[in-house]
């Protein structure tokens, strides 16, 4: 879904992609069953779950979201849902974790929704993890770019303004169409303004210069009621998020400074992980631990 979002900040979009199913539970739902063709059992409501899905074990035991599906009874099914970026062999031990720990709490069926940034992560995601010799395995259901649907009907979009957002993040091009382009600035009249900005600014940062100026045009002229209030925010959001980079892009710089200055030989992975992070404190601590440390590894371990 996210091939246009190279220029995204990865924390923003890792966390904005989160907030959509925080926000919407049921979008978990319905792209098991409407894009995926995952069969789910009927059910009555869709709430957010604790995240917290293994206990007295460390913070990063957490699921990005967890969705119960219920019932007259109870639940009758619950959704672990990751936004996987790129690949990370850890999941795989820990993404049953996951899904037993759910299930265990819940005492229902339970499965696993990954949402990936590329085809390439989103076929190494589906890949069925082996549990053991016995033959039971775990098979991720998984959405990548190339299973978003192209959403161009404006009453489908205000149903699912979300399902519009990863629509716009798959599909818009500089040569191509711009009708879902179109249909999300429609549907964001639907959405509460907080959330509206969030998904707005993050399909801005991730398209191309042609639909970004396009979808920004759509947005500058159209004439919602919530329009004066959105375009403010998104302009006050735009401009502390550039801020944000340009603090963390300085800082990350000055990072690879240190380690040149004092002759600490960076690997290119490494390099691209401080030219990625978008993190202030952890950029600063690196900084720290460079004016002292003697290895490399030192310094990120």
């Amino acid at each position: 879904m996210l091939r246009a979002t190279v220029r995204a900040v990865p924390s923003h979009l890792h966390a904005t992609l989160t907030e959509m199913f925080r926000h919407r539970p049921g979008l978990a739902a319905e792209l098991l069953t409407g894009v995926l063709g995952t069969p789910l059992p009927p059910y009555q409501e869709a709430r957010l779950g604790a995240a917290e899905v293994v206990a007295l074990r460390p913070a990063e035991h957490r699921a990005d979201a967890v969705v119960q599906l219920t019932g007259s009874t109870g639940p009758v099914c619950a959704v672990v849902v990751e936004i996987q970026l790129h690949r990370d062999e850890d999941k795989r031990w820990t993404w049953p974790e996951y899904v037993a720990s759910v299930r265990r709490r819940w005492r229902c069926p339970s499965l696993l929704l990954v949402i990936c940034a590329d085809v390439d992560t989103a076929r190494w995601a589906a890949t069925p993890i082996e549990l053991g010799n016995t033959g039971s395995c775990l098979r991720p259901a998984v959405l990548g770019p190339d299973l978003v649907p192209v959403v161009t009907d404006p009453i489908a979009a205000a149903r699912t303004p979300e399902l519009a957002v990863l629509s716009a993040l798959a599909h818009a091009r500089d040569e191509g169409p711009h009708t879902v382009l179109d249909v999300l600035a429609d549907a964001l009249a639907h959405v509460e303004v907080d959330h509206a900005v969030e998904y707005a600014w993050l399909v801005l940062a991730a398209l191309p210069d042609r639909a970004r100026a396009h979808l920004e045009e759509l947005m500058s002229t159209q004439t919602h009621e919530y329009q004066s209030d959105f375009t403010r925010r998104l302009r006050g959001e735009g401009r502390a998020e550039g801020r944000a980079q340009g603090q963390a892009e300085g800082r990350a710089a000055m990072v690879l400074r240190i380690l040149a200055h004092r002759g600490l030989d960076v690997s290119p992975t490494t390099r691209a992980r401080v030219a990625a992070c978008t993190d202030l404190a952890q950029l600063e601590a690196w900084g720290d631990r460079g004016l002292t440390a003697d290895t490399v590894d030192e310094i990120f371990d």
